[in-house]
């Protein structure tokens, strides 16, 4: 059996991930409507009815917005750790006690045939943490809504064979920008959101041999551009001797638009 998975969504005003084999399926986060999650899913070619479980990331609106509704509708334990609990138990409506469970940060749980790594981030969040799954050798990693990126992250994720990397804003972009300086402090603050600029550094220290792809996440609407993005990204790796295009792909991500779903092999 094989790993795949899609970036259903990414970005501030909705994130949700898929991975899963043909014997777990798990749903990251669900930061948009529930009608919405639905078209999400029917557009990665993935049947939201087969999804076992979800994972949690942080409290924020556009992580958990379709949360409850969807959970509810198909029946699904969530996961997450307790101060992450506590802090959307208002936002997510009822959830009955046999579909609440802790996942605690720092922990390893297995999950049918694939294993889950959950690390910390430095986000304003409650208890803010991100996931590695392992299967049969193969290693995806989520990270995202980070201040910094710590050795910890890096040692964590590093060498995954697809890596989901926060690559949020551009600094000019956000400086020259028509958001309030307090939220502009908070953006590049150590509680805020990685640059492109810090994203491209930081993937200097985690792509190892066994890496074919990364997907550029989380990206905002008003101080960034795909475009922006990926050329500040690929311009650093390949200035630094890494064959962008061959060995190593770099992705797009959507806040409306899946990714295709891909097999990890």
């Amino acid at each position: 059996m094989t790993l795949n998975f899609s970036v259903l969504a990414s970005g501030s005003s909705g994130n949700a991930f898929y991975i899963g084999t043909e014997k777990e399926k798990i749903l990251v986060d669900a930061g948009l409507s529930g009608k919405e999650m639905e078209r999400l899913f029917h557009e990665a070619s993935v049947n939201p009815e087969e999804i076992t479980k979800i994972l949690v990331t942080h409290e924020h609106s556009d992580h958990i917005k379709g949360l409850g509704i969807f959970a509810r509708k198909y029946k699904l334990p969530i996961y997450a750790n307790e101060k992450t609990w506590k802090a959307m138990d208002h936002a997510i409506g009822k959830i009955g006690l046999d579909q609440k469970f802790i996942f605690n940060m720092e922990e390893i749980k297995t999950f049918g045939d694939i294993d889950v790594e959950s690390f910390g981030v430095s986000h304003d969040a409650a208890e803010p943490m991100f996931y590695t799954f392992h299967h049969n050798g193969k290693k995806v990693a989520l990270v995202t809504d980070l201040g910094y990126v710590s050795e910890r992250i890096k040692k964590t994720v590093e060498d995954a064979d697809a890596l989901v990397f926060e690559s949020n804003h551009d600094v000019s972009m956000l400086r020259m920008g028509r958001y309030p300086w307090s939220v502009k402090r908070r953006i590049l603050g150590d509680s805020g959101h990685v640059s492109n600029d810090d994203c491209a550094i930081a993937l200097t220290d985690i792509i190892g041999n066994k890496t074919k792809r990364i997907y550029l996440a989380h990206l905002s609407k008003d101080n960034n551009m795909k475009e922006l993005a990926r050329m500040s990204v690929e311009n650093y790796l390949n200035e630094r001797g890494y064959a962008i295009g061959t060995e190593l792909e770099i992705h797009d991500t959507d806040p409306k638009v899946p990714t295709p779903l891909y097999e990890v092999v």
